[in-house]
Order: structure tokens, then sequence, then C-alpha cells
């Protein structure tokens, strides 16, 4: 994770310091606080992120907002796993993104993240309790329990996701 300083944010997004200065006074820079008398902004794959404001046109860096992952548990495959053998586990985890949903064993942020409960509004699956995050995520893909056999241990059990793009590790 880097951390930046007003100039160098405003920089970034090509706006005058005193406009990012205004941004954050409003609380629309997410993760930015005071440490001192500067302000200490977090960069998202290497931008702040600014949450759009109520009024005017749509500003040039809310395009390049990243999508968020957003990883929870699922309660059905819990009870499917209920009566199973170790190794016969489903994967319970699920991690979410715009374009892909993957199933882990477990999953690894390598970065900040939120817990989010939100029992009013769940996701599509039904989920009211999950992480949210702009960082990337290993997942775990393999049983850790399951006996493995010599050509399975040449194929991949990590995926990582993040920075626009699905990556498939080497373990």
């Amino acid at each position: 994770m880097m951390y930046v300083g007003t100039t160098e944010a405003a920089e970034i997004l090509d706006i005058s310091t005193s406009r990012m200065r205004y941004l954050i006074s409003q609380g629309r820079v997410k993760g930015a606080y005071k440490a001192g008398r500067n302000w200490i902004i977090p960069l998202f794959n290497r931008i702040p992120i600014i949450s759009r404001g109520g009024r005017g046109p749509k500003a040039k860096w809310c395009r390049r907002i990243p999508a968020k992952t957003k990883i929870h548990v699922n309660k059905h495959k819990i009870l499917e796993n209920k009566n199973q053998n170790q190794e016969d586990l489903v994967p319970v985890l699920t991690v979410k993104r715009y374009d892909s949903n993957v199933y882990g064993y477990s999953v690894k942020v390598n970065g900040p993240c939120e817990v989010v409960y939100r029992p009013e509004k769940p996701l599509d699956c039904g989920a009211v309790v999950w992480i949210e995050t702009f960082s990337q995520v290993n997942v775990q893909l393999t049983n850790p329990n399951k006996k493995s056999n010599k050509k399975s241990n040449k194929k991949s059990n990590m995926k990582l996701i993040g920075e626009h793009s699905l990556i498939v590790n080497a373990a």
C-alpha cells in the first residue's frame, strides 16, 4: 500500500492541490487521514479513490475507480459439508468481482479491507456480512485436507485476484 500527500494525489488525478484539499474536507477521499499538519492519502491501484459528488458532470477520475472485491462465506456450502468426509469438503468461501466468482478454502487479502454488515441491503446471493477490498486477494483453490497425488502437484492451487485481471500463481 502506498501513501501520498495532497500535492502528489492532485498530480495523479490531474487536479489542483486546492481542489484536492476541498475533496478531503468534504470527506470524499477514501482512507485519507491527517498526521500532524499533513494529509496522508492511500493509493488503491496507484490512484486515490474519490467518491462521487451530488451535482455536476461525472469527474474524469470516477471512470478509473477499480472494482471492489467482495468475500463472503456461503452458508449453504457449510451445511453441505456438515456430514462430509474431510477429503470431500467443498469450498465455502466466495470471492466476487464484477467479472467472476471464485470459490476457495482460504483467502488472504493483500492490503486494507472492510468488513460490512448490511442486513437491509444484502448481496445478490443473500449474504448480509462480507469483506470488501480494492487490494489483491489470494484464494486457495484446493482442499488442504485432501491427499494429493503427484499429477495434481503440478497444477496451481492459488489464484491471485486484483489489479484489473485474474492471474494464476504457481504454487
